[in-house]
């Protein structure tokens, strides 16, 4: 299965430090949805994997967001493109769950419901719990600036995080990292990743 799994908020549309709590506050950022068309048109899967935190702070209910989310549907159907389905985390960062990101619940999920090893498939995000969600499952963790995107390239450089983000490609935004993609520039970071992968497992044999 080609699949990519996307982020919401600073990827797709514009983020909010107030939260979307409605349809009329969901803006598109410019390209997503043409970049969303475009992965579909080369026959990719588009899963939505987002924190939703609103709904534990009470500031939406899941009947809202279903609304907001509702409205991302239609104006990317209106594009040509389409998303095949969006995971939701409900939950406050206090509550200790397996599904808000960094930790890999929801993803986990994703990989059950589509039958689907995540093994190298690019998860697309603008925070460093995207990027740690996507490594605990051994995807391929990609990096937007837009968003809260340029604020975690300079949390990369603090030496103290136990992370390696060398083979992290970033890119300007969504419409960057699909053309990309689909030109296989992309490919180069999937082979780093397993090449890593397999030096760190053959060390820890030996």
């Amino acid at each position: 299965m080609k699949l990519v799994i996307l982020d919401r908020d600073g990827v797709i549309n514009h983020d909010s430090d107030e939260f979307i709590k409605s349809p009329d506050e969901w803006i598109p950022l410019p390209g997503s949805l043409e970049a969303i068309a475009r992965l579909c048109r080369a026959d990719y899967k588009v899963v939505v994997a987002t924190n939703q935190s609103g709904i534990a702070r009470g500031l939406f209910d899941t009947d809202m967001l279903n609304k907001i989310h509702m409205q991302m549907l239609e104006r990317v159907h209106q594009k040509g493109g389409q998303i095949d389905a969006i995971f939701f985390c409900p939950h406050g960062p206090d509550d200790d769950c397996a599904c808000r990101k960094p930790r890999p619940g929801m993803l986990n999920d994703i990989a059950e419901r589509l039958n689907v090893n995540l093994a190298g498939v690019p998860i697309v995000g603008d925070s460093l719990r995207d990027i740690q969600s996507a490594q605990a499952v051994d995807a391929l963790p990609v990096l937007v600036r837009s968003g809260k995107g340029e604020r975690t390239l300079k949390k990369l450089s603090d030496k103290e995080l136990s992370i390696d983000f060398a083979s992290v490609p970033v890119f300007k935004d969504l419409a960057e990292f699909a053309e990309e993609l689909l030109d296989g520039r992309l490919a180069k970071h999937v082979v780093q990743l397993f090449s890593k992968r397999g030096g760190r497992q053959r060390k820890s044999r030996g």
